[in-house]
């Protein structure tokens, strides 16, 4: 059978195009595809706007929140330890021991006794974070009265953070313990041979920071003691607002030296916590401080040498309450300790043995 195979014949002429050819969009549709794009775009814009407006939010709230534990509020001084406790003193004023900031507060001369005022024991008191030299809630006045009648010369002065002439900020002890350094030295120049440091709570821990440094430091009360650290202080925070411990705690560790020229990682807050030091120290904490773990006040105590070193441990104890709740145990326990330790310090000067007196509960 024979098959003729015919000769193919052009596309073109049967009218047909060798190429496809795509028909053209009617020009409706044409600028319905370009608002669908341009709708796109303006979403994906509107969304990345959303997204970093919410990251610079959360960096600016961090920031402030930084910035608040730096210069946190500190209400204005009340009165003064004439007006409050019948008390003459002296407005002092003298420059940090670093010489980066200025420090103002109160000198209280000792009463006269046998015709001489030449008291040569100081008790350098030693705020906490959040108040001033008054701190009321203690309260500081009738302490300060207290050791006044015990023929004690007596300093109160201001933390930076605490001063309204003299505002710098809280470096969690850095700058701190250069202030306090310097009241010791400025009781130190007023005659004091004798010379106690009286802290409460951040105050407390900074006097930790403080006898690191210095041996003109020859006895310590510690009361509610906080030393700090960026757990510490996060853990504080999360009792007036709640944030997750990611991305807070690392943007405000970020943020502190911003504000203050110092980090978290310049606090010897171990260093402080493992010492043994060499003076005596008391330490009054509560178990139900909010504020500074008794557990930490326990591992300081445990740590310590001097024989009369101690710690009382309040039950239901709270954060710089103890000596309302309890004032007469707590004076009690507080001049016994400061006898004990005038006792070993005077026979120190007589050249005598010191005969240290076990710590008594």
């Amino acid at each position: 059978m024979n098959a003729t195979i015919g000769t193919p014949q052009p596309l073109e002429s049967v009218g047909l195009s060798a190429v496809p050819q795509a028909l053209p969009l009617p020009p409706f549709l044409k600028t319905s595809l370009v608002v669908a794009q341009r709708r796109k775009h303006k979403w994906i814009a509107t969304i990345a706007a959303i997204i970093a407006m919410f990251f610079i939010a959360i960096v600016i709230f961090h920031g402030y929140v930084a910035w608040m534990l730096a210069y946190p509020y500190v209400a204005p001084l009340a009165s003064n330890p004439k007006e409050a406790i019948g008390i003459d003193y002296e407005e002092v004023i003298y420059p940090s021991h670093s010489g980066e900031t200025t420090v103002s507060g109160w000198y209280l001369p000792a009463p006269a006794v046998d015709g001489s005022s030449d008291s040569k024991r100081t008790v350098v008191f030693s705020h906490g974070y959040g108040a001033n030299r008054e701190e009321s809630w203690v309260p500081m006045y009738d302490l300060a009265k207290l050791l006044h009648d015990l023929s004690y010369n007596v300093l109160l002065f201001d933390y930076g953070y605490a001063s309204k002439q003299y505002k710098a900020p809280a470096t969690g002890g850095r700058e701190e313990s250069q202030q306090l350094l310097a009241s010791v030295n400025y009781a130190r120049s007023r005659g004091a041979e004798d010379i106690v440091v009286w802290g409460f709570s951040m105050g407390a821990g900074t006097a930790l920071q403080t006898a690191l440094v210095t041996d003109d430091i020859d006895a310590m009360i510690l009361d509610s003691l906080f030393v700090p650290s960026s757990e510490a202080l996060f853990d504080n925070l999360n009792q007036f607002v709640e944030l997750p411990r990611f991305p807070s705690l690392p943007l405000i560790e970020t943020m502190i030296p911003l504000w203050t020229g110092t980090d978290f990682g310049s606090i010897p807050a171990e260093e402080v916590v493992a010492h043994p030091y060499d003076m005596p120290i008391y330490i009054i904490h509560g178990t139900k401080d909010a504020k500074a773990s008794y557990e930490t006040a326990q591992a300081i105590s445990a740590n310590q040498k001097n024989a009369m070193s101690r710690s009382w441990i309040v039950e239901d104890g709270q954060h710089e309450m103890i000596f309302r709740k309890h004032p007469t145990e707590y004076i009690g326990r507080a001049a016994m300790f400061l006898s004990q330790v005038d006792s070993v310090i005077a026979a120190e000067h007589e050249g005598e043995p010191a005969v240290q007196v076990a710590a008594a509960e």
